[in-house]
Protein backbone atom coordinates (compact mmCIF):
# COMPACT_ATOMS: atom_id res chain seq x y z
CA UNK A 1 0.00 0.00 0.00
CA UNK A 2 0.92 3.60 -0.53
CA UNK A 3 -0.45 5.71 2.33
CA UNK A 4 -0.39 9.49 2.48
CA UNK A 5 -1.89 12.60 4.03
CA UNK A 6 -3.21 15.34 1.79
CA UNK A 7 -4.69 18.80 2.10
CA UNK A 8 -3.94 22.11 3.74
CA UNK A 9 -1.16 22.19 6.35
CA UNK A 10 -2.64 21.21 9.70
CA UNK A 11 -5.86 19.90 8.13
CA UNK A 12 -4.59 16.88 6.19
CA UNK A 13 -6.86 13.95 5.41
CA UNK A 14 -5.73 10.32 5.09
CA UNK A 15 -5.26 9.00 1.57
CA UNK A 16 -4.20 5.97 -0.42
CA UNK A 17 -2.56 5.82 -3.85
CA UNK A 18 -4.19 3.35 -6.25
CA UNK A 19 -2.53 1.13 -8.85
CA UNK A 20 -2.79 3.90 -11.47
CA UNK A 21 -1.02 6.39 -9.20
CA UNK A 22 -4.21 8.30 -8.40
CA UNK A 23 -4.98 9.73 -4.97
CA UNK A 24 -7.95 8.22 -3.15
CA UNK A 25 -9.70 9.65 -0.07
CA UNK A 26 -9.35 7.31 2.92
CA UNK A 27 -11.16 9.58 5.41
CA UNK A 28 -14.36 7.53 5.20
CA UNK A 29 -12.46 4.58 6.69
CA UNK A 30 -10.01 6.16 9.15
CA UNK A 31 -9.62 9.69 10.47
CA UNK A 32 -5.81 9.72 10.80
CA UNK A 33 -2.66 7.97 9.66
CA UNK A 34 -0.71 7.71 12.88
CA UNK A 35 1.31 5.24 14.96
CA UNK A 36 -1.70 2.98 15.45
CA UNK A 37 -2.53 3.01 11.74
CA UNK A 38 0.96 1.85 10.74
CA UNK A 39 1.10 -0.91 13.35
CA UNK A 40 0.74 -4.49 12.05
CA UNK A 41 -2.89 -4.55 13.22
CA UNK A 42 -3.68 -1.21 11.61
CA UNK A 43 -2.05 -2.11 8.30
CA UNK A 44 -3.83 -5.49 8.24
CA UNK A 45 -7.15 -3.64 8.46
CA UNK A 46 -6.23 -1.34 5.57
CA UNK A 47 -5.06 -4.23 3.36
CA UNK A 48 -8.66 -5.40 3.16
CA UNK A 49 -9.57 -2.21 1.29
CA UNK A 50 -9.38 -1.90 -2.48
CA UNK A 51 -7.98 1.54 -3.23
CA UNK A 52 -10.15 1.77 -6.36
CA UNK A 53 -13.29 1.56 -4.18
CA UNK A 54 -12.39 4.83 -2.42
CA UNK A 55 -13.46 8.30 -3.66
CA UNK A 56 -11.07 9.77 -6.21
CA UNK A 57 -9.41 13.05 -5.21
CA UNK A 58 -9.27 15.35 -8.21
CA UNK A 59 -6.83 18.16 -8.88
CA UNK A 60 -3.37 18.45 -7.36
CA UNK A 61 -3.77 18.81 -3.60
CA UNK A 62 -0.80 19.34 -1.30
CA UNK A 63 0.79 16.24 0.24
CA UNK A 64 1.73 16.41 3.91
CA UNK A 65 4.10 14.16 5.83
CA UNK A 66 2.62 10.67 5.23
CA UNK A 67 1.85 9.94 8.89
CA UNK A 68 1.95 11.60 12.30
CA UNK A 69 3.64 10.58 15.54
CA UNK A 70 7.37 10.76 14.80
CA UNK A 71 9.06 10.76 18.21
CA UNK A 72 12.58 10.25 16.86
CA UNK A 73 14.19 11.31 13.57
CA UNK A 74 17.37 9.23 13.37
CA UNK A 75 19.88 9.84 10.59
CA UNK A 76 22.94 8.00 9.29
CA UNK A 77 26.02 9.69 7.85
CA UNK A 78 28.50 8.52 5.20
CA UNK A 79 26.52 5.37 4.44
CA UNK A 80 27.39 5.23 0.72
CA UNK A 81 30.93 4.41 -0.29
CA UNK A 82 30.96 6.92 -3.15
CA UNK A 83 29.72 9.71 -0.88
CA UNK A 84 32.45 8.96 1.67
CA UNK A 85 35.00 8.89 -1.14
CA UNK A 86 33.92 12.22 -2.64
CA UNK A 87 34.68 13.81 0.72
CA UNK A 88 38.05 12.08 0.93
CA UNK A 89 37.01 9.72 3.71
CA UNK A 90 37.01 5.96 4.15
CA UNK A 91 33.67 4.22 4.65
CA UNK A 92 32.80 4.00 8.37
CA UNK A 93 33.32 0.73 10.22
CA UNK A 94 30.25 1.40 12.37
CA UNK A 95 27.12 3.39 11.45
CA UNK A 96 27.53 7.14 12.02
CA UNK A 97 24.33 7.99 13.89
CA UNK A 98 22.97 11.47 14.60
CA UNK A 99 19.55 13.01 15.22
CA UNK A 100 17.51 15.52 13.25
CA UNK A 101 15.16 17.70 15.31
CA UNK A 102 11.51 16.73 14.84
CA UNK A 103 10.76 20.44 14.31
CA UNK A 104 12.66 20.19 11.00
CA UNK A 105 10.01 17.88 9.54
CA UNK A 106 8.36 19.28 6.43
CA UNK A 107 5.91 18.16 3.75
CA UNK A 108 7.54 16.64 0.65
CA UNK A 109 6.68 19.56 -1.62
CA UNK A 110 6.63 22.39 0.89
CA UNK A 111 9.07 25.29 0.63
CA UNK A 112 12.54 24.92 2.13
CA UNK A 113 13.35 28.01 4.17
CA UNK A 114 17.01 28.98 4.02
CA UNK A 115 17.94 29.84 7.61
CA UNK A 116 19.43 33.18 8.58
CA UNK A 117 23.20 33.19 8.17
CA UNK A 118 23.11 30.25 5.75
CA UNK A 119 25.56 30.34 2.82
CA UNK A 120 26.17 26.62 2.20
CA UNK A 121 22.70 25.02 1.93
CA UNK A 122 22.99 21.49 0.50
CA UNK A 123 20.81 18.54 -0.52
CA UNK A 124 20.80 14.76 0.14
CA UNK A 125 18.29 12.27 -1.32
CA UNK A 126 17.78 9.38 1.12
CA UNK A 127 15.75 6.22 1.66
CA UNK A 128 14.02 6.33 5.04
CA UNK A 129 12.80 3.41 7.14
CA UNK A 130 9.60 3.83 9.16
CA UNK A 131 9.21 1.71 12.31
CA UNK A 132 5.86 -0.03 12.81
CA UNK A 133 6.51 -2.13 15.92
CA UNK A 134 8.43 -1.31 19.12
CA UNK A 135 11.99 -2.55 18.58
CA UNK A 136 14.58 -3.34 21.26
CA UNK A 137 17.70 -5.44 20.68
CA UNK A 138 16.39 -6.94 17.44
CA UNK A 139 18.59 -9.07 15.21
CA UNK A 140 19.52 -7.98 11.70
CA UNK A 141 17.75 -11.08 10.36
CA UNK A 142 14.46 -10.05 12.02
CA UNK A 143 14.87 -6.26 11.79
CA UNK A 144 12.61 -5.65 8.79
CA UNK A 145 9.76 -7.42 10.62
CA UNK A 146 9.61 -4.29 12.79
CA UNK A 147 9.33 -1.95 9.81
CA UNK A 148 6.00 -0.57 8.56
CA UNK A 149 7.40 0.76 5.29
CA UNK A 150 9.68 3.15 3.50
CA UNK A 151 9.60 6.74 2.31
CA UNK A 152 11.85 9.50 0.94
CA UNK A 153 13.76 12.10 2.96
CA UNK A 154 15.69 15.08 1.65
CA UNK A 155 18.31 15.41 4.40
CA UNK A 156 18.94 19.11 3.85
CA UNK A 157 22.15 20.39 5.39
CA UNK A 158 23.64 23.79 6.07
CA UNK A 159 27.32 22.92 5.71
CA UNK A 160 28.53 26.17 7.26
CA UNK A 161 26.64 25.29 10.45
CA UNK A 162 27.53 21.59 10.22
CA UNK A 163 31.28 22.11 9.94
CA UNK A 164 31.45 24.77 12.65
CA UNK A 165 31.51 22.08 15.38
CA UNK A 166 31.90 18.32 15.69
CA UNK A 167 28.12 17.94 16.15
CA UNK A 168 25.60 17.83 13.27
CA UNK A 169 22.53 19.11 15.12
CA UNK A 170 22.71 22.74 14.00
CA UNK A 171 23.54 21.92 10.39
CA UNK A 172 20.92 19.20 10.02
CA UNK A 173 18.09 20.25 12.34
CA UNK A 174 16.99 23.70 11.20
CA UNK A 175 13.32 24.29 10.34
CA UNK A 176 12.25 22.63 7.04
CA UNK A 177 15.49 20.56 6.85
CA UNK A 178 13.55 17.29 6.76
CA UNK A 179 10.99 16.90 3.96
CA UNK A 180 9.34 13.46 4.25
CA UNK A 181 7.09 11.71 1.72
CA UNK A 182 5.06 11.86 -0.43
CA UNK A 183 3.93 8.39 0.62
CA UNK A 184 4.61 5.68 3.15
CA UNK A 185 5.03 2.54 1.03
CA UNK A 186 4.50 -0.64 3.03
CA UNK A 187 7.02 -3.47 3.07
CA UNK A 188 4.84 -5.79 0.99
CA UNK A 189 5.43 -3.46 -1.98
CA UNK A 190 9.14 -2.90 -1.33
CA UNK A 191 10.42 -6.45 -0.98
CA UNK A 192 14.09 -5.49 -1.47
CA UNK A 193 14.99 -2.08 -0.05
CA UNK A 194 18.60 -2.68 -1.12
CA UNK A 195 17.90 -2.36 -4.84
CA UNK A 196 16.16 0.97 -5.39
CA UNK A 197 17.32 3.60 -7.86
CA UNK A 198 17.47 7.17 -6.56
CA UNK A 199 18.14 10.62 -8.02
CA UNK A 200 18.09 14.34 -7.27
CA UNK A 201 18.00 17.38 -9.59
CA UNK A 202 18.54 21.07 -8.85
CA UNK A 203 16.91 23.40 -11.37
CA UNK A 204 16.50 20.37 -13.70
CA UNK A 205 20.25 19.56 -13.60
CA UNK A 206 21.04 16.04 -12.36
CA UNK A 207 23.17 16.19 -9.21
CA UNK A 208 22.76 12.77 -7.62
CA UNK A 209 22.08 9.34 -9.09
CA UNK A 210 22.61 6.11 -7.21
CA UNK A 211 21.13 2.90 -5.86
CA UNK A 212 20.48 1.68 -2.34
CA UNK A 213 22.53 -1.45 -3.05
CA UNK A 214 25.59 0.77 -2.58
CA UNK A 215 24.91 1.39 1.11
CA UNK A 216 27.71 0.51 3.50
CA UNK A 217 25.17 -0.72 6.07
CA UNK A 218 21.81 -2.09 4.92
CA UNK A 219 18.45 -0.86 6.17
CA UNK A 220 18.07 -4.06 8.22
CA UNK A 221 21.51 -3.60 9.76
CA UNK A 222 20.70 -0.02 10.73
CA UNK A 223 17.40 -0.90 12.40
CA UNK A 224 19.11 -3.66 14.37
CA UNK A 225 22.09 -1.48 15.28
CA UNK A 226 20.05 1.48 16.52
CA UNK A 227 17.65 -0.79 18.45
CA UNK A 228 20.55 -2.05 20.58
CA UNK A 229 20.95 1.28 22.35
CA UNK A 230 17.74 3.21 21.61
CA UNK A 231 14.20 1.85 21.83
CA UNK A 232 12.53 2.41 18.48
CA UNK A 233 8.82 3.20 18.67
CA UNK A 234 6.11 3.03 16.00
CA UNK A 235 6.45 6.09 13.78
CA UNK A 236 10.17 6.59 14.42
CA UNK A 237 12.10 7.17 11.21
CA UNK A 238 15.66 6.28 10.22
CA UNK A 239 17.02 8.05 7.16
CA UNK A 240 19.83 5.95 5.75
CA UNK A 241 22.40 8.15 4.01
CA UNK A 242 22.97 9.57 0.54
CA UNK A 243 25.00 8.70 -2.58
CA UNK A 244 27.65 10.93 -4.13
CA UNK A 245 26.77 14.25 -5.74
CA UNK A 246 26.11 16.62 -2.86
CA UNK A 247 26.80 20.29 -3.49
CA UNK A 248 29.67 20.58 -1.04
CA UNK A 249 31.87 18.25 -3.06
CA UNK A 250 30.99 19.31 -6.60
CA UNK A 251 34.03 19.82 -8.81
CA UNK A 252 35.62 22.15 -9.73
CA UNK A 253 33.50 24.46 -7.56
CA UNK A 254 30.99 23.60 -4.81
CA UNK A 255 27.34 24.41 -5.56
CA UNK A 256 24.94 25.50 -2.84
CA UNK A 257 21.23 26.22 -2.84
CA UNK A 258 19.81 29.74 -2.89
CA UNK A 259 16.32 31.27 -2.86
CA UNK A 260 14.50 30.48 -6.10
CA UNK A 261 16.20 27.13 -6.66
CA UNK A 262 13.97 24.10 -7.18
CA UNK A 263 14.95 20.65 -5.91
CA UNK A 264 13.30 17.53 -7.32
CA UNK A 265 14.16 14.05 -6.08
CA UNK A 266 12.83 10.54 -6.16
CA UNK A 267 13.36 6.90 -5.27
CA UNK A 268 12.12 3.94 -7.28
CA UNK A 269 8.66 2.87 -6.06
CA UNK A 270 8.45 5.64 -3.46
CA UNK A 271 7.39 8.65 -5.53
CA UNK A 272 8.97 12.08 -5.90
CA UNK A 273 9.45 15.31 -3.96
CA UNK A 274 9.71 18.89 -5.18
CA UNK A 275 10.79 21.85 -3.06
CA UNK A 276 11.45 25.52 -3.76
CA UNK A 277 14.05 27.31 -1.66
CA UNK A 278 12.86 30.57 -0.13
CA UNK A 279 14.56 33.13 2.11
CA UNK A 280 13.78 33.31 5.82
CA UNK A 281 11.45 36.26 6.50
CA UNK A 282 11.66 36.28 10.29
Amino acid sequence: MKLCRWGRDGYEKPGMIDAQGQLRDLSGVISHIDQETISPKGLAKLRRIRAESLPLVRGTPRFGVPYTGISKFVAIGLNYRDHAAEGGRAPPTEPMVFMKATTCINGPNDDVIQPKGSTMLDWEVELAVVIGTKAQYVSEEKALDYVAGFTIVNDLSERKFQTATTQFDKGKGFDTAGPIGPWLVTTDEITDPQNLGMWLDVNMDRMQEGNTRDMVFSAAHLVSHVSHYMTLLPGDIITTGTPAGVGMYRKPTPIFLKPGDVITLGIQGLGEQRQRVVACKL
